[in-house]
This record gives C-alpha cells, sequence and structure tokens, in this order.
C-alpha cells in the first residue's frame, strides 16, 4: 500500500480526478485546501521578488487542492493515467505534482475501501 499525494493547482480539474477515481475503484481519498510557499512568502520583504513574479504567471491561483488516497501500489499506472488525462500533463508549469509513499501501517478503515 502507498500514500498517493497530488497537489493540484488545477483546482478546476478536480471533480474529474474525482469522478475518475469513483468509477475506477479509487475511494477514500482526502481533499485538503493548500497553499504554496510564494504565495505564503508573499508578505515577508525579503521574498516579495519571488511573489510578485507567481502573481505576474498566474493572479488568480491562491490556493491548491491536495489529494491524499492510500491505494495498492499495483494501481499508480492508472492514477497516474487519470490525473495526467484531466491535467493535460503534470509536466506542463503550474499543473501540480504526484508522488507516492510507503505506508507501513494504517488502521481506522478495511484495506478494500482504499484500493
Amino acid at each position: 500500500m502507498v500514500l498517493l499525494t497530488v497537489v493540484l493547482n488545477k483546482t478546476e480539474c478536480l471533480d474529474e480526478i474525482l469522478h475518475a477515481f469513483a468509477e475506477n475503484g479509487i475511494n477514500g481519498a482526502t481533499i485538503l485546501d493548500s497553499t504554496g510557499m510564494a504565495h505564503t512568502l508573499s508578505d515577508d520583504e525579503d521574498f516579495r521578488f519571488i511573489a510578485s513574479l507567481r502573481q505576474i504567471l498566474d493572479p488568480d491561483r491562491e490556493s491548491s487542492k491536495t489529494i491524499l488516497t492510500v491505494i495498492d501500489e499495483g494501481k499508480i499506472p492508472l492514477v497516474s493515467k487519470i490525473v495526467n488525462d484531466a491535467t493535460g500533463g503534470l509536466n506542463n508549469p503550474d499543473t501540480g505534482i504526484m508522488f507516492c509513499t510507503n505506508v507501513t501501517y494504517m488502521e481506522g478503515f478495511e484495506k478494500n475501501n482504499a484500493i
């Protein structure tokens, strides 16, 4: 089992991703509002230049969505396809990132609910 994390900058893709997850038996995701470092540092005088560049590149986006779900490792390619199809590709600028970490212990739900 792995914890799959998607930090989604293209928040308009969230519903499409979640519907595709559900259609493919990927249940139990948690969605968090998140804010990037550059946006948070925009009030700090030492980092205003970095934040001002962010505002020029994407002035409308103030936050991201972070998707967390525990899945079987074998479903990583499926999830990657779903996320990349919905976003147009995570390799595109300011789209998001996705990564997995091993889960060595969990409790609180049945394994079948997570895959």
